[in-house]
């Protein structure tokens, strides 16, 4: 691997971007401006370079830094984390939010779509964490928050390649907290349940899944993306730099549920 070139910044972590994988829509948008409306400059990386679709884009636009951006493949985020230290003066965080998700019987789930699944679930994770640390430790605090999901420690019938995705997520988390914890950086997985996005909410909609979902809900809702994106927002804000490693699972008490 050839090492990112740090480029000096400005001030403390507080003062540089932070880079939203995945930010142009859904849970990755919300957080990008949730971020930005607590005074952050938010790096919005995403397949388009869009801004993050949210109601108040326009107001928030100062504060974003758009930046095409494939996670599946290494050369982009090489590229546009150096592109980002370079305009925004340093990184202090990252939020790995970028993910797919394909489901099916797994008798005949293709290798291929399996693999993909993991490239930018988990491999997308590992890489991207690995271009941000010379500048995260530029920063001197920082923070890194994997974006996992509950069902990673859930057997979900078709979801052999999302739930193992998002069980490395969780591995992966624990794995680098340990290993970069002495120089300053943080390392969490907030674990959603069901979120209402563009991708799901015909499903949390149906009478027949929805109302199943919602009975196991003990908040008796799906999540918005604004809980997500609230609660990573505070991370960032409080920066408790002796919370590290975790799995945080924010589902409405779903996985505690009967």
């Amino acid at each position: 691997m050839t090492e990112a070139r740090v480029i000096a910044g400005t001030g403390t972590g507080a003062n540089r971007a932070i880079i939203v994988t995945g930010a142009s829509r859904g849970i990755g948008a919300e957080i990008a401006a949730e971020l930005a409306r607590r005074g952050r400059r938010v790096a919005c990386l995403s397949r388009t370079g869009a801004r993050p679709d949210v109601a108040d884009a326009d107001a928030l636009a100062e504060r974003f830094l758009c930046i095409p951006c494939d996670v599946s493949r290494e050369e982009d985020l090489r590229g546009a984390f150096k592109q980002v230290a370079e305009r925004a003066g340093g990184i202090g965080g990252l939020v790995n939010n970028a993910g797919i998700h394909r489901d099916g019987p797994s008798r005949s789930f293709s290798t291929g779509d399996f693999e993909d699944v993991l490239r930018v679930n988990t491999l997308a994770v590992f890489v991207a964490s690995r271009e941000a640390y010379p500048y995260l430790v530029d920063a001197g605090s920082s923070l890194i928050v994997n974006i996992g999901s509950f069902f990673d420690r859930m057997g979900v019938k078709g979801g052999a390649a999302y739930c193992a995705s998002k069980a490395a997520v969780a591995a992966i988390t624990r794995c680098l907290a340990a290993e970069w914890g002495r120089k300053g950086i943080a390392v969490l997985n907030v674990a959603p349940g069901y979120i209402e996005t563009d991708i799901n909410r015909d499903y949390l909609n149906d009478p027949v899944h929805g109302e199943k979902v919602r009975a196991r809900i003990a908040t008796g809702r799906p999540g918005m993306p604004a809980d997500i994106a609230k609660f990573v927002a505070v991370l960032f804000t409080e920066r408790i730099a002796f919370l590290t490693g975790e799995t945080i699972c924010i589902d409405g008490g779903h996985s505690i549920s009967l």
